[in-house]
């Protein structure tokens, strides 16, 4: 299956050796890696370099995230042209509109990844006493978790159609005109559920703020289980992180602080944002989502809360979670803005948002895996297992319902699959899941439009996954480089 001279073959790679310091690294490869790392400290210092990258905006740090409630109805545009509002009118095509940064940035990682398991595969073949196990196990996750989002932006849901194309399915070290066209969804799930297990005994139970860990390997796999459909195994994984007590859940008074503090109680893997490299700034999530000309004069409004999801925060007006909402623009008392990624909506006496104690208040850590989310997939798994077992669907359940206090707590008779959706679309809000649960449940996307203010071209009003648009096109660039994968094409797009 050789042939996609993917465009990243050489990698531009940029490191840093901890926390404070970046380390410049000029284009890699192989042979530059197995020069550069000799030890463990080396070693790490190429995962921060891979963490940097993740954090990027064209993935983990804004992109991925944005995607995800763009598109599945939570949130909304007011109108068109304001920024990255394509992804919402889900305007993409091979030569425009195509985010090819997902693209682009998941196999530069990639890459170096597997640069980095080879040098040290080689280091331990020739006789080195350094203890790579659990750096070994961290990049395998970080492959899995890249592939798992790949696939999903690429290729057919996994219980839609396994034979589809999912994404190219690269594990060793490229020649530099190498080309791998694409694998089956089938295969890319497999190569993600092999990189998870295989990653699990070698990684800490150990808190590893900003990195991850034993349990954040576990929370993975819980999201590719559920998205795999295969929910005694989701349910297994879930509840040994949940048993294990090492997180906490947030109480009702600390849920709105937490967003302002850093790896705090519940979160299983948190990405470390730097203010001098790291921050985004007018470009974070923290400034995508904050109203119009309010965290800085030039930028805001992008995207507000749509009436779908104020909705059903509007079940309860006393839930917590609108102490991370403030007005938009649009009236003075519609709360559509989500400051989530400033910190919450409270300004110190100098007028600056509190971010999470940095400097710079866009510089916020990314929250990646939180442990509601995981109290989430023990319900759903719960429920929809071999034997459902509805009472503990319903105790996992209220763990998170509890945060509307008013709300009458779910039963084993009153729990639906529909009630656990709308508590992870209110509790995981702005944290790139929303489309996700939409289209693996093949359900109907409603969009908000802002009452037939946004011009539509590429979509109507509601969709549903036989829309050809809910997957990313293989961009223009990409086929040029490879013409053959313009085979491989997904339905729907021209090659021209």
């Amino acid at each position: 299956m050789k042939k996609i001279n993917i465009l990243f073959a050489l990698i531009c790679l940029f490191t840093f050796s901890s926390c404070e310091e970046f380390l410049d690294k000029a284009p890699t490869n192989y042979g530059d890696t197995a020069t550069a790392v000799k030890t463990a400290k080396d070693a790490m210092s190429m995962v921060n370099g891979i963490l940097s990258k993740m954090s990027g905006g064209s993935y983990l740090g804004r992109d991925m995230f944005l995607y995800a409630d763009a598109k599945g109805g939570d949130m909304t545009i007011i109108s068109n042209g304001r920024g990255y509002d394509g992804l919402y009118l889900f305007s993409h095509a091979t030569n425009s509109g195509a985010y090819s940064g997902f693209w682009t940035t998941g196999y530069n990682i990639i890459m170096q990844i597997n640069s980095l398991l080879a040098t040290i595969e080689k280091l331990e073949k020739d006789g080195s006493t350094e203890d790579f196990d659990n750096i070994k196990g961290q990049i395998l996750t970080y492959r899995a978790m890249i592939y798992f989002d790949l696939v999903r932006l690429y290729g057919e849901p996994y219980n839609e159609d396994k034979s589809a194309w999912g994404v190219p399915d690269v594990k060793t070290v490229l020649d530099p005109l190498a080309r791998v066209l694409r694998a089956t969804v089938a295969e890319n799930y497999a190569t993600i559920e092999s990189d998870l297990t295989a990653a699990q005994s070698l990684l800490d139970k150990d808190n590893a703020n900003g990195y991850i860990n034993y349990y954040g390997n576990l929370a993975i796999q819980a999201r590719v289980y559920l998205a795999m459909e295969r929910f005694d195994d989701a349910l297994e994984v879930a509840e040994e992180i949940i048993t294990d007590g090492d997180y906490e859940l947030y109480t009702n008074e600390k849920w709105v602080q937490s967003w302002s503090e850093q790896f705090g109680d519940e979160s299983i893997f948190e990405i470390y944002m730097l203010d001098e490299e790291g921050d985004l700034g007018s470009s974070s999530l923290g400034g995508v989502y904050s109203r119009r000309k309010d965290y800085t004069s030039s930028i805001g409004g992008y995207y507000v809360a749509s009436d779908y999801f104020m909705n059903r925060l509007k079940e309860d007006m006393d839930d917590v979670r609108w102490g991370i909402m403030t007005y938009d623009e649009t009236s003075s008392d519609r709360l559509g803005c989500c400051y989530k990624y400033l910190g919450g909506v409270k300004k110190d006496s100098n007028g600056k948002y509190p971010g999470d104690g940095k400097a710079s208040a866009s510089a916020c850590n990314i929250k990646v895996i939180r442990l509601s989310e995981i109290y989430l997939i023990a319900a759903e798994a719960a429920l929809r297992q071999t034997t459902p077992d509805a009472e503990a669907a319903a105790d996992y359940l209220n763990e998170i319902r509890k945060r509307s206090p008013n709300l009458e707590p779910a039963t084993a008779e009153t729990i639906t699959l529909d009630m656990i959706l709308d508590e992870r679309s209110k509790e995981l809000v702005c944290e790139g899941h929303r489309f996700w649960d939409l289209i693996r449940n093949n359900r109907t996307i409603e969009f908000d439009d802002f009452l037939g203010n946004v011009n539509l071209t590429d979509r109507d009003h509601t969709i549903d996954r036989t829309h050809p648009k809910t997957i990313l096109p293989i961009f223009t660039a990409e086929m040029n480089a490879n013409p053959d994968i313009a085979t491989q094409q997904n339905p729907g797009y021209s090659n021209k």
